[in-house]
């Protein structure tokens, strides 16, 4: 099951082919370097990469239905998801482009392609970069501290990248080789060398494609941040026993490199580092430095040759990801193992953020490289890793609804058996940048499906389940949306989550249903009312009353299922940083919403509820939609709510606007939208300006990071409800 599980990520990752060792010149030295992406000539590209980090995609319908027909759907895959993972970023079709923004970006290598209805994928021709062992992948670089090492190198300060071709089992084999700045193939000094091994399933050269392992090398060479050596890179399938020994025959005839072991170092990625780990452990003294980079197995340690190892090797040094990677449990059982038989190694830590990536591989070689050949203090993992202190194994299947989520943040899910026959199941949901929505590719296990991803910092998600292109509810999950039936939702608490956790049972306010007749539909309707704790329907003095309103396609539940309005309003009132209030969510689903609300939803409210009729007493807010609702009641009756706000909103033209009447019947206005994702992000800036213009008085609270969703919304709540009815 883990190999199939592994190898089915390995799809995710875009690898759908292994190539042989027998890589040509031009193909390696075309894949040597990575650069911006650049767009064939005359052509608009379909990427383009903010200061920013956020990534706009364009796709010409046109291209799409010549190369591929007509089609339902197109998608950016690559590795957006967390962790770095495989994931689908839905673009929209909007006139003759299909299009989307994503971000902000974390900075990083980025790898993708397009793909429509699941099975029809082509690469983005207007950007010049490419993946070797991939010819539908394209690539770019987003630019940040924390990606420094994967930049290009000043011009003629890095080292250089070669084919090495030999001979190896009577066939010609080839290799990549780095040559560090200064090297020369004559000289009186012999040069450490380093063999990096590609896995099974991965090409050698998507070291230099995927791994950045050139402008890694160049950077810490030029940083004096590493030995000067030679770096072997080579395919895991060509690098056992007797290959492995003609490989590096070849190398120490070609290349002026020390022969013997305390100047040989092996490392590699998944089957490359198995196999690093077996050629050090099996023969001890072949190699004086060994890395595993996720591993995929272990060869058995008998403690009678821990002597020979730890005599032979000056350096065991493992790394693994996080409960995504498979090597997770491996690699526990690894240091088991090693501590039993006494072989001393070095454990870099759980990279929190990693998975089986090339974001991971990279930065292990970024540790591993340095500690080459030379004296090293520091033995101890990378900043921010954690220890390893158990195998994970979720849940049996069909023993738990779904999602499972752990303390930590990772989720996984699980479909019924429904799905057997399924070609394609993912999860859509907000686990992007910012809330943003995403699909999780799904792994066939058996007669369901599974996938564990994460981790989800603490916050409210909801997804759905997309089956051969149709959304399904998972079935798995009890939670229910009552305006969008697909959708099922699950909390991760923490710190960051508190105010969308429930309070203790009997500590909140309450949530009634309030029936009223509208007049403009001409039938009863229901709202939502909110009453703090403690309420007191008698009290000499009003409570002050807050009009909640939802967005275009949503109802009067939305803000307490979605929203977690209920739940935002209890904490804050429990921490007292909330004025007692009493917040109604009315039906906005009307075709003339200043009537509704005046008339019927107001007037309602009232007749039931010990709430003020004094505008200074009354505020009005709303998403979208409702954002453009509490506008126009602004704009048409100035001064009845002397709090207003608008999420995700614009305000319209500036025609017969009543300025004066605005700004003296209005204690507060306060704006809110999301960054660039947020598709009314260029109307509402453009409202900005038209406020100013008029001279309106109003508080923008600045860019929500997020989309046109749920995550930006609930943010904005939970910065305004603290702000009314204050001195």
């Amino acid at each position: 099951m883990v190999t199939e599980q592994y190898h089915g990520r390995l799809r995710r990752l875009g690898v759908r082919r292994r190539l042989s060792a027998a890589f040509t010149v031009g193909v390696i030295a075309a894949a040597a370097v990575l650069i911006a992406p650049q767009p064939a000539a005359a052509d608009t590209p379909w990427l383009n990469v903010s200061a920013d980090r956020y990534a706009t995609f364009a796709v010409p319908a046109a291209y799409v239905q010549e190369n591929l027909g007509t089609v339902s759907q197109v998608v950016v895959e690559g590795n957006f998801g967390p962790s770095a993972s495989w994931a689908e970023f839905g673009l929209t079709r909007r006139g003759d482009v299909w299009s989307g923004v994503l971000g902000a970006l974390e900075p990083g290598l980025y790898n993708y392609q397009f793909t429509a209805d699941d099975t029809k994928t082509i690469k983005d021709p207007t950007n010049s970069t490419s993946v070797a062992s991939d010819p539908l992948l394209s690539t770019f670089l987003v630019a940040g501290d924390s990606a420094r090492w994967l930049l290009d190198a000043p011009a003629g300060t890095g080292g250089k990248i070669e084919t090495l071709t030999y001979r190896a089992r009577n066939a010609q084999r080839s290799a990549v080789v780095w040559t560090p700045p200064g090297y020369a193939a004559k000289g009186p000094k012999g040069y450490p060398a380093l063999f990096l091994q590609s896995g099974d399933g991965f090409a050698a050269t998507d070291w230099l494609d995927l791994g950045r392992s050139k402008q890694i090398l160049d950077n810490l060479s030029a940083a004096g941040a590493m030995s000067p050596m030679v770096v072997v890179i080579n395919n895991a399938n060509a690098s056992d026993g007797k290959e492995l020994k003609d490989l590096r025959k070849a190398v120490t005839d070609n290349y002026r490199v020390l022969r013997d072991p305390a100047h040989q170092a092996i490392a590699g990625v998944s089957d490359g580092g198995t196999q690093a780990l077996r050629a050090a452990l099996t023969k001890p003294g072949q190699f004086g430095y060994v890395g595993w980079f996720s591993g995929t197995s272990a060869p058995e340690i008998d403690r009678k040759d821990a002597k020979a190892i730890n005599h032979g090797v000056k350096l065991l040094r493992l790394y693994t990801g996080n409960v995504t990677d498979p090597a997770y449990n491996t690699t526990y059982r690894l240091t088991k193992a090693l501590g039993r038989a006494d072989v001393r190694f070095e454990f870099d830590g759980v990279n929190p953020d990693g998975g089986a990536t090339w974001t991971t591989w990279q930065e292990n070689l970024v540790d591993f490289v340095p500690r080459l050949f030379r004296h090293v203090a520091d033995h101890g993992p990378s900043p921010g890793h954690q220890p390893l202190k158990r195998e994970f194994t979720p849940p049996p299947a069909g023993t738990t609804p779904t999602p499972f989520v752990t303390e930590d943040g990772f989720v996984t899910f699980e479909t019924t058996t429904d799905f057997t026959d399924a070609q394609h199941v993912t999860v859509w949901a907000n686990v992007a940048p910012g809330g943003s929505w995403l699909r999780l590719p799904l792994t066939r296990d058996g007669d369901r499906w599974r996938a564990t991803v994460g981790p989800l910092k603490p916050w409210f998600y909801y997804y759905r389940l997309i089956v051969d292109r149709v959304a399904v509810k998972d079935t798995s999950n009890p939670t229910k949306v009552t305006t969008e039936p697909m959708w099922s939702t699950f909390l991760i608490p923490g710190p960051g989550a508190r105010l969308l956790s429930d309070v203790p049972a009997g500590r909140g306010g309450k949530v009634e249903s309030m029936t009223y007749t509208s007049t403009v539909a001409g039938q009863d309707r229901t709202a939502l009312v909110w009453t703090p704790p403690g309420y007191d329907p008698g009290r000499a003095q009003p409570y002050p009353v807050l009009y909640l309103q939802h967005g275009g396609g949503q109802n009067y539940t939305d803000w307490v299922e979605m929203g977690r309005a209920k739940q935002i309003l209890d904490h804050q009132f429990l921490d007292g940083d909330l004025t007692p209030m009493v917040v109604v969510m009315g039906n906005g689903n009307s075709s003339n919403f200043n009537s509704e609300l005046r008339e019927n939803i107001v007037p309602t409210a009232r007749a039931r509820y010990n709430i003020s009729s004094d505008p200074s007493q009354q505020a009005l807010a709303g998403l979208s939609m409702g954002g453009g609702q509490a506008f126009g009641v602004l704009r048409a009756y100035p001064g009845e709510f002397a709090y207003v706000a608008a999420f995700s909103a614009g305000f319209g033209s500036g025609t017969g606007v009543d300025v004066a009447a605005i700004n003296n019947g209005t204690k507060m206005l306060r704006l809110y939208v999301g960054d660039q994702t947020d598709f009314v992000y260029p109307s509402f800036m453009a409202s900005l300006t038209t406020l100013d213009n008029l001279g309106i008085r109003y508080e923008f609270d600045g860019v929500t990071p997020g989309p046109h969703g749920w995550d930006v919304w609930q943010k904005n709540l939970i910065d305004l409800a603290p702000r009314l009815f204050k001195r």
